[in-house]
């Protein structure tokens, strides 16, 4: 890809190859000038409602500053420099994940598991070596947090802001009478993601093991966009009915009655799976034509047996001081039966949004471009 003058130098095209040649709209050339008298040089924010500018603005003319860098002037006498590094990196841009590394697809043969030392107080490269694994594979296992009451809070704080739910700030997971959610159990628990009866659902989950003395209780994960995509690819029919048949998740205990609908395959316009729904505990389809409800479950089978088939998933035991922080809507999360009555497992978790971790890796990001061109 590059960016050029057209032929007159009264406005700049993007050649993407193979004779694909894009003009770049005026008003959108315009909207990116950040200059002191379009955008507060403390905050970045555009200083006028780009909605007011003229609908036939035009360039008048491109003129070269430096190799592939235009100082550009506008028809409203508006004039400002552009580079083609800028104009690419805009284009490059995903709508869903801006500035964010790529996501490695992974399946039940992925070793070794991502795990990283957890040290107090951490440097900003080691904090960027663990936000970036956490978003490249949407979990990292963080060893050595202490043993301690309420330490899942403390390193939950240093990725984002931790968010309260029906299960308050923080939750014990482990067996418990009268259990208000089957995680308070020793049963097994097949792949689902947390709290899908909320809107909108938490980004992220951190599970940190306090204790655990019982021969069970292993932890799995699937990557959910992993086995969507193989889905697709094996079963369109099934991938597009569950991508497109909302079901009710409902949370319904004491004084909290929590329902949202959607579909347990969430995508984009452009059909970029963004995440998945689904918590076999707490999923009711509609009342839909018998014919439908026979695909519908056809469909939701196929993609259980995939969650937990060990081409897909991995297990593992999480041991003390070991701590879990995982995407919620990107991997489903489970666990193998144990016997409370063998010993006691203890693992304290939290909930964080998304934006978090994503929003602290691009600040680290551009701290280290930053070092690095200081160099």
């Amino acid at each position: 890809m590059r960016i050029e003058p057209n032929a007159t130098r009264t406005g700049l095209v993007l050649h993407l190859g193979g004779g694909d040649i894009r003009p770049l709209h005026p008003l959108w050339l315009r909207e990116r000038l950040d200059g002191p008298d379009y955008m507060d040089p403390t905050n970045g924010q555009r200083l006028y409602d780009p909605s007011d500018l003229p609908a036939d603005l035009q360039v008048l003319e491109v003129t070269p500053r430096a190799p592939s860098v235009w100082l550009i002037t506008f028809s409203d006498g508006a004039e400002g420099v552009l580079s083609e590094a800028q104009i690419l990196a805009e284009f490059r841009h995903s709508a869903a994940h801006p500035g964010l590394p790529p996501r490695l697809s992974w399946t039940g043969t992925l070793s070794p598991l991502p795990i990283l030392p957890w040290r107090p107080n951490p440097s900003d490269a080691s904090l960027l070596q663990m936000v970036e694994t956490f978003l490249r594979y949407g979990f990292v296992i963080l060893r050595g947090v202490p043993s301690a009451h309420a330490a899942v809070m403390d390193v939950a704080e240093t990725f984002g802001t931790v968010r309260d739910t029906n299960f308050g700030k923080m939750f014990n997971v482990r067996s418990e009478p009268n259990p208000e959610d089957l995680a308070y159990t020793g049963i097994p628990l097949d792949p689902h993601t947390d709290n899908p009866y909320r809107d909108p659902v938490p980004g992220v989950q951190l599970l940190h093991c306090l204790t655990n003395r019982t021969s069970g209780g292993f932890s799995t994960l699937a990557d959910g966009l992993t086995v969507a995509e193989a889905l697709r690819a094996r079963d369109p029919a099934a991938f597009q009915i569950l991508a497109s048949t909302p079901v009710r998740f409902i949370y319904s205990y004491g004084r909290t009655e929590l329902v949202d609908y959607a579909p347990l395959i969430e995508h984009d316009a452009g059909g970029n799976i963004v995440g998945l729904r689904v918590s076999p505990k707490l999923e009711f389809v509609p009342l839909l034509p018998h014919a439908e409800l026979d695909a519908f479950y056809k469909a939701r089978r196929l993609l259980d047996r995939m969650l937990r088939d060990p081409e897909f998933s991995i297990e593992f035991l999480l041991g003390d001081g070991d701590l879990m922080m995982f995407d919620n809507r990107r991997l489903l999360h489970g666990r193998t039966g144990f016997d409370p009555q063998e010993g006691l497992r203890h693992l304290q978790g939290c909930y964080i949004d998304i934006d978090g971790p994503r929003s602290l890796y691009r600040v680290l990001q551009r701290g280290q471009a930053r070092r690095v061109a200081a160099e």
